[in-house]
């Protein structure tokens, strides 16, 4: 087994990879001490060579690695690729493409909903994936013999599932489900998000618009300061003494001081005058330019019922279709369709989703149909 260390050898590998129709794709990674991922490990495997490429090895350039991401004739084959792609979007400012995702494949063929890997190498090939090395230190060297037998492993197993869940998309005339999911994993900006935006990651725990405000220039900096000194933001700053500092809403140094959540000193620091920096602008801001606290809507009366004869429904869908009920419709989208129907912009609205399940679902909202319980089991039956 080799292990790739040179940029010579990897061009050689890429350039027998890009013969393939598909190749298979893994990466291992650190990321529990840092913002950015490290990348220390790369697999890559066609049906005729796998590879494992090291780019922890002094002097080697990964730009034949990165150019074959970029080769429109080769598929790039992941198990949930998130976290794969978002590495190499940002080590080469490109996504893969074009991209299939064996999880979300298997979520459209009956697997159930973020199935774990191992599962469904089993459930698909009966080969069985070692699980000790899952969570080593990838960044120590050499590696073992263990460690790249289970990273190869994540490679030549998923030729094998990825066939099968190709032949049932084919046979069942599913492949164009996938494209929307696709599409947002194809979307640089997916993995681009702006640190003015980094409050919406957190729950709004605030009530009143001031004190929004102040959260959102507090984490748009801690997003910021994570980038720039490439730490977690937890270690740059908690989530909870964001929530405090916008209640708190501390002007000066004694008061940060004062916080419960912010270390002893920390006021003194320069991440203490950044904060209170945050908050003057914040406080400065005109009360009429302020943001609104955003509430859940109002939904008329009647809604809660609504949604749980969809949720039936679904689930009458989910077993005749074998799909798993996350593609279809999330428990906000059914609620949202429960309240305006047609009206409802929702992905089940769409498509195929709409097919399999939101005309059945605006059927039993306007009452074309109903739900009755018989035979041991519920069943979906006209009533126009």
């Amino acid at each position: 087994m080799q292990l790739i260390t040179t940029t010579s050898a990897l061009a050689e590998a890429c350039r027998e990879l890009a013969k393939a129709d598909f190749i298979t794709i893994d990466t291992e990674f650190i990321r529990e001490t840092t913002f950015w991922p490290e990348l220390c490990l790369v697999q890559m495997a066609s049906e005729d060579l796998a590879v494992l490429v090291d780019p922890l090895a002094p002097g080697i350039s990964l730009e034949p690695f990165f150019a074959l991401m970029q080769d429109d004739g080769v598929l790039k084959v992941f198990h949930a690729a998130r976290q794969d792609v978002e590495i190499i979007h940002k080590l080469s400012g490109s996504v893969p493409a074009p991209l299939f995702d064996t999880q979300v494949a298997a979520m459209v063929c009956g697997f159930g909903d973020s199935i774990a890997y191992d599962q469904l190498v089993a459930k698909t090939t009966s080969g069985h994936i070692d699980k000790t090395s899952r969570f080593t230190d990838w960044r120590r060297r050499p590696l073992s013999q263990q460690q790249l037998e289970y990273a190869l492993a994540d490679v030549t197993y998923l030729r094998d599932v990825y066939g099968v869940l190709k032949a049932q998309l084919d046979a069942g005339g599913r492949s164009h489900w996938l494209d929307e999911e696709m599409a947002i994993l194809a979307d640089p900006g997916t993995y681009d998000l702006h640190p003015d935006d980094a409050w919406k990651r957190l729950k709004l725990r605030v009530r009143k618009p001031i004190e929004l405000q102040i959260l959102k220039e507090v984490a748009a900096w801690r997003e910021r300061e994570a980038r720039e000194t490439d730490k977690p933001r937890g270690r740059v700053l908690k989530d909870d003494a964001i929530y405090e500092i916008a209640q708190q809403q501390p002007k000066d140094e004694q008061a940060l001081s004062r916080l419960r959540s912010v270390s002893k000193g920390f006021e003194r620091s320069s991440a203490g005058r950044a904060i209170i920096a945050c908050v003057q602008r914040a406080l400065a801001v005109p009360k009429a330019d302020l943001p609104a606290i955003p509430r859940p809507p109002q939904v008329p009366e009647g809604t809660a019922a609504a949604v749980e004869f969809l949720r039936v429904l679904l689930k009458i869908v989910v077993e005749e279709e074998g799909v798993a009920a996350k593609m279809i419709a999330s428990g906000d989208e059914l609620e949202k369709l429960a309240w305006k129907g047609e009206d409802a912009d929702v992905p089940a609205l769409t498509g195929w989703r709409r097919e399999i399940f939101g005309n059945r679902a605006l059927e039993l909202l306007t009452g074309r149909t109903g739900l009755v319980y018989r035979d041991r089991k519920v069943e979906v039956v006209r009533l126009d």
